[in-house]
């Protein structure tokens, strides 16, 4: 029996060590032929996210119902920039090149002192509609302290805006830190979180939906949450905003 169990840790130790070998053979040649050994590692871990923003240009977006980004919005450090201090007619909300229906969106915002901003998805860019906001759904940007629009639950940072909120859920990151927000649009159905936290989940025509839509203020707003199909804004609300890391995964 022991010399028996002598054979086989053996055995055992040359296919091991043949194995670690092959690996290792097999490393050397992708490296020694320029490719990455990390890739298929790196694909499977990122498979079907697409960047929106590519940390250096504002490629792939325009501000609403104009053909360029309007000279408000800026890239630096990475980071898509929002200045107030540009006249006017150089503002507005940028919007997506591209419209999605069924998707998780994931982005980070930091919001200045007192400041507020949103991240409106669902947008029908037409111009019989003059803004963003009367088309899309808005997960609110909001600095919670000192924003004037701080007094409703359901305006608060990561609330689908004026339609579901509370301030249990809602805690976003002290002024200047970077919070972490995700949007999941299936089916009608509408799932936000913000840093982890889950603070929405309502299907569109259901009648939860219609309810918190009849106490709102889109109640009677003709193409409001109308369209399955639509573009996602970065909203202007005059105040200093920065968004980063923006990537998509259609469903």
């Amino acid at each position: 029996m022991i010399s028996n169990m002598k054979n086989l840790k053996k055995s055992l130790s040359v296919v091991c060590t043949a194995a670690v070998l092959a690996a290792c053979g097999s490393g050397q040649r992708a490296e020694e032929n320029g490719q990455d050994t990390t890739a298929s590692a790196a694909t499977t871990e990122n498979e079907g996210w697409v960047s929106l923003f590519d940390g250096k240009t504002t490629e792939g977006w325009h501000t609403y119902l104009k053909d360029s980004v309007s000279a408000a919005w800026t890239v630096q450090d990475g980071e898509l920039r929002f200045n107030p201090d540009v006249p006017r007619e150089e503002r507005g909300d940028i919007v997506t090149d591209g419209e999605y229906e069924n998707y998780e969106l994931e982005l980070e915002w930091k919001i200045a002192s007192g400041g507020n901003s949103g991240i409106i998805f669902g947008v029908h860019e037409d111009p019989k509609f003059s803004a963003t906001y009367l088309t899309g759904m808005e997960m609110q940007v909001l600095d919670n302290i000192d924003a004037a629009d701080n007094k409703l639950e359901n305006h608060l940072a990561g609330s689908l805006y004026d339609m579901i909120g509370s301030k249990e859920v809602s805690q976003p990151k002290p002024v200047g830190e970077w919070n972490q927000a995700r949007i999941r649009k299936e089916n009608g159905r509408i799932t936000l979180w913000l840093n982890g936290t889950q603070t929405a989940d309502v299907t569109i025509g259901t009648p939860e939906w219609e309810q918190v839509l009849s106490t709102s203020k889109f109640k009677d707003w003709e193409g409001f949450a109308k369209y399955p199909k639509g573009k996602i804004a970065l909203q202007d609300h005059g105040d200093v905003v920065a968004y980063r890391n923006i990537r998509i995964k259609e469903l």
